[in-house]
């Protein structure tokens, strides 16, 4: 019974797979098609014969890296707005690319018209077929049978955030992890999967082997300790695998490079937004005559104090009775301040403070002196954050949201920290244009302070 779930889970992933490649393959098809009928014929002797496969096949991988890493092909695991955004990332950032090559190829300043046609084909393309995919998704897929074990009572929070998704899983049972271990037992055995939320080290452990042996599907909310063993590397010297826990951050090499491509990036991002960093200082200026910017204490790398510069999208007395959160509809947020912060205009400015070494474009976000001090009073590993520069955009924005807990948070941008890659950068910078879209996004820690702190035995 749970082999053929386990084998019908894994036939529909590689339907999803083969959806993505069938997709990507019209997409290329259509590009194809520009090429042939606008630029071949600008360009009569242009990649004749063999030349087109590969001139396809480059857009082929670019279109589906791209897809890959903005995750714009996991129909039906997300919500079918977050894949239809991805796609349309996924398509300009590629027709861009790939506008630029042929006038590499072509060695001309060519005519764009062609590419913009293709792209408005192309995001009708990823409207109509993602929708497609996600109903045959769903057609055939039964949310699973779920069982939540939990730990403390603050674990049982986690069922309201699997309830957002009924179209995907259904939590059918809980039960405590103090209960009896026959009779936890034998509440697992009577569902599809199981949820461990927060359950003591030995008792964890212990259901997770008997699950393992018997196939059945288990989820875990890792502990602050799990997530930093999952960035261990192996080390096979003895016959005892070892798992080395470096706890130093990034690497020499590591550091260097992502420090180029800051530096690289945000000189370009720079000059390629100057129209928007003008306008919106004229914006500010017109409003209320007060200052441009606005500068607040931050904690990076380290626990070094820095400024941090934004656009003023508040009045300038809004502090004046001590650092506050905003809320819906605040009324120190001025009309400008409305639209830039909706727009995250706001934030540019800290690619001024990326170029002084303070910040990095990808990174844990920094948190306000005094918010660090409360944090790290309450969750000492709060620290662990600032083993790596703060960042202009992080794991914790692209996958959490605004009621997100500090300590799940600390957990997201430990996860980034332990599993850090140029490739994962690349992947958050591509999300970051999704998280644009969403209402439930944020820049910082929510309000409510931390109340689901978890034991990490």
């Amino acid at each position: 019974m749970r082999t053929d779930i386990a084998k019908r889970s894994e036939e529909k992933d590689l339907v999803r797979k083969l959806e993505g490649v069938a997709e990507v393959f019209i997409l290329t098809v259509l590009y194809f098609y520009i090429w042939k009928s606008e630029y071949s014929v600008m360009y009569v002797r242009t990649f004749y014969g063999r030349g087109r496969i590969v001139l396809m096949g480059i857009y082929f991988i670019i279109m589906y890296v791209i897809m890959y890493l903005t995750e714009g092909m996991r129909f039906g695991n997300l919500k079918i707005f977050d894949i239809v955004v991805s796609q349309w990332i996924s398509v300009i950032v590629t027709n861009f690319i790939t506008f630029w090559q042929i006038c590499l190829i072509l060695n001309v300043m060519t005519d764009a018209l062609p590419m913009l046609r293709l792209t408005l084909y192309d995001l009708a393309i990823t409207v109509a077929l993602p929708f497609f995919f996600t109903w045959l998704y769903h057609l055939t897929y039964v949310p699973r049978n779920m069982v939540l074990v939990y730990g403390k009572r603050a674990g049982l929070n986690l069922r309201f955030k699997i309830l957002e998704r009924p179209d995907k899983y259904a939590i059918t049972s809980t039960i405590s992890s103090s209960e009896p271990p026959e009779k936890i037992r034998e509440e697992l055995l009577s569902h599809d999967a199981v949820i461990i939320n927060d359950v003591p080290a030995e008792i964890r452990n212990d259901i997770l082997k008997f699950c393992y042996e018997r196939d059945i599907r288990t989820y875990i909310v890792p502990k602050i300790s799990d997530v930093i063993i999952g960035g261990a590397s192996n080390i096979n010297l003895f016959d005892t695998p070892l798992l080395l826990v470096r706890g130093t951050g990034l690497s020499i090499g590591q550091k260097a490079v992502k420090r180029v491509l800051d530096i690289v990036l945000s000189a370009l991002a720079i000059g390629v937004l100057s129209p928007i960093f003008l306008i919106t200082a004229i914006a500010i200026k017109t409003e209320d005559g007060g200052s441009i910017f606005f500068r607040q204490k931050r904690v990076t790398r380290g626990g070094r104090i820095f400024t941090i510069y934004k656009f003023r999208s508040m009045h300038e007395d809004a502090e004046k009775n001590g650092a506050q959160f905003t809320v819906d509809d605040d009324p120190r947020i001025t009309r400008v301040g409305r639209f830039i912060r909706r727009c995250r205009i706001d934030e540019l400015p800290q690619l001024i403070n990326i170029i002084k070494g303070d910040m990095s474009i990808v990174g844990p976000r920094p948190e306000r002196v005094e918010n660090y001090q409360m944090y790290e009073q309450t969750i000492p590993e709060f620290k662990y954050r600032t083993k790596v520069k703060a960042g202009l955009t992080g794991y914790a924005q692209v996958y959490g949201k605004y009621n997100t807990t500090a300590y799940d948070k600390l957990r997201l941008d430990l996860m980034y920290i332990e599993n850090y890659s140029i490739i994962l950068d690349i992947k958050l910078v591509l999300m970051t244009f999704r998280t644009l879209f969403q209402k439930e996004s944020t820049e910082g820690f929510a309000e409510s302070f931390p109340d689901d702190r978890r034991e990490d035995s």
